[in-house]
């Protein structure tokens, strides 16, 4: 599940002994438990805009006077509210400010994405596209070719996901010689409205097994 972390800094505090955020960063990235953030501008820079009455009413600054004000944000996945919760308290900014963690509203259909996009992965593996792209990689190869995913990763928005894969695939070179590789498969999909598909592809080869 999806939580957003509202980094909360306080105008007041004294920042000079926190520690660095970027080793936060990266452990929760290669950990795949952070999946976006950036830091914000401070509240002076902001404009709060509302309508009132057919109007558009724009004020320079925050919304709300105050001294706590959001500096940042991170998208975060994990499995329960507890894990999002031990993340955020490992946030150097959580030593002299606050962290608000709030999971993200359900969107109707978030796992049926993930169910078609799987679905869509396996029949990718038969198409001629898929058959030139591992050719390209490896070379000649004799089809058919067994096929493992070794570790296969779906991220899903509401329009747009990526998936992580390691597939192993086995068989016989052109050549006659045994073939047993690991290829790295990066996949970028859209959701059109009807259907997800396949918007970008790369494949590129991890280890050789057999056959060197």
């Amino acid at each position: 599940m999806k939580y957003m972390l509202l980094v909360c800094g306080d105008d007041t505090a004294d920042a000079s002994g926190m520690a660095p955020v970027e080793p936060w960063v990266e452990e929760l990235g290669d950990r795949g438990v952070r999946l976006h953030g950036h830091r914000l501008a401070l509240p002076a820079d902001a404009v709060t805009v509302r309508v009132r009455g057919g109007e558009v009413l724009r004020t320079d600054g925050p919304f709300a006077e105050t001294k706590e004000y959001v500096a940042g944000f991170d998208i975060l996945e994990c499995d329960t509210l507890e894990e999002a919760v031990e993340a955020a308290a490992k946030h150097p900014v959580a030593t002299i400010g606050a962290m608000e963690v709030r999971p993200f509203w359900p969107m109707d259909g978030e796992e049926d994405g993930e169910t078609q996009i799987r679905a869509l992965d396996a029949e990718r593996h038969g198409t001629a596209a898929y058959r030139k792209a591992v050719e390209d990689v490896l070379g000649g190869v004799t089809w058919p070719l067994t096929r493992e995913v070794l570790e296969f990763r779906v991220h899903v928005d509401e329009s747009v996901a990526f998936g992580h894969a390691l597939v192993r695939l086995r068989g016989t070179r052109s050549d006659g010689r045994p073939l047993d590789d690991v290829l790295r498969v990066t996949t970028g999909y859209r959701n059109t409205g009807l259907r997800w598909q396949i918007v970008h592809e790369h494949i590129s080869a991890v280890t050789e097994k057999a056959g060197e």
